[in-house]
């Protein structure tokens, strides 16, 4: 794949050099010229621009790429970054960094953000949520599938998983797919097998692809 990310900080580089890593072509995009450093991903392509520039990202040849990451250090240019590439661009899957917690309700699908993440809330959550670390270790392991997804379903309310704990559901996954989060009332936790599951969570999942297709019906309780 082609992936663009926007900010070529400590954590804009990390997911340069991990995607580098997979196989992919990967494009830094930083307006800071003290973040361009050529030399220390040599495979990767660096661009001197202001990402929330739609001239910018027409130079870049955005519309080329699948993938967009927002991983800039700054919410609000976050947000700019991921409109501009899914209405603009029609980028397939737009990924966008929080860096603020109480900005979370902001990156949905309006904003053009398919997937938004919130390093302050999930390393709060594998802090407060004693066991969390063997949680954290399937994550690792299943993250290092080259075609990975991350998905967000919501329990239904007729759910038979409802009112249940979350390793019940976890034992029950197909193969390839990791329980990797619930976010309930806006609220992060790690799937612990006592963390009990309510009508309406949204559960996070990670899924190498092949298996997806049974998972509504897994939840809905029609598999």
């Amino acid at each position: 794949m082609r992936i663009a990310i926007a900010g070529a900080g400590g954590v804009g580089r990390s997911i340069a050099a991990e995607l580098l890593d997979n196989g992919h072509e990967v494009l830094l995009v930083d307006r800071d010229s003290r973040a361009i450093d050529v030399h220390a991903l040599e495979r990767a392509e660096w661009m001197l621009a202001d990402a929330c520039e739609l001239s910018s990202l027409e130079h870049a040849r955005l519309d080329a790429f699948d993938v967009v990451v927002a991983a800039t250090g700054d919410d609000k240019v976050n947000l700019v970054v991921a409109l501009l590439a899914k209405t603009q661009f029609g980028t397939a899957r737009v990924v966008a960094r929080i860096n603020d917690p109480r900005n979370e309700w902001l990156f949905t699908d309006s904003w053009g953000v398919d997937v938004a993440v919130s390093p302050p809330r999930l390393m709060a959550a594998l802090v407060e949520d004693e066991g969390a670390a063997a949680s954290a270790g399937d994550t690792v392991a299943a993250a290092g599938l080259d075609s990975a997804d991350l998905l967000e379903i919501t329990l239904p309310a007729d759910s038979p998983h409802a009112g249940r704990g979350a390793g019940e559901l976890a034992a029950l996954l197909p193969e390839g797919v990791v329980l990797v989060a619930v976010v309930s009332s806006g609220r992060v936790t790690a799937p612990l097998p006592g963390t009990i599951l309510s009508p309406g969570d949204d559960l996070i999942l990670l899924s190498d692809g092949t298996t997806d297709d049974g998972l509504d019906a897994l939840l809905s309780g029609a598999g």
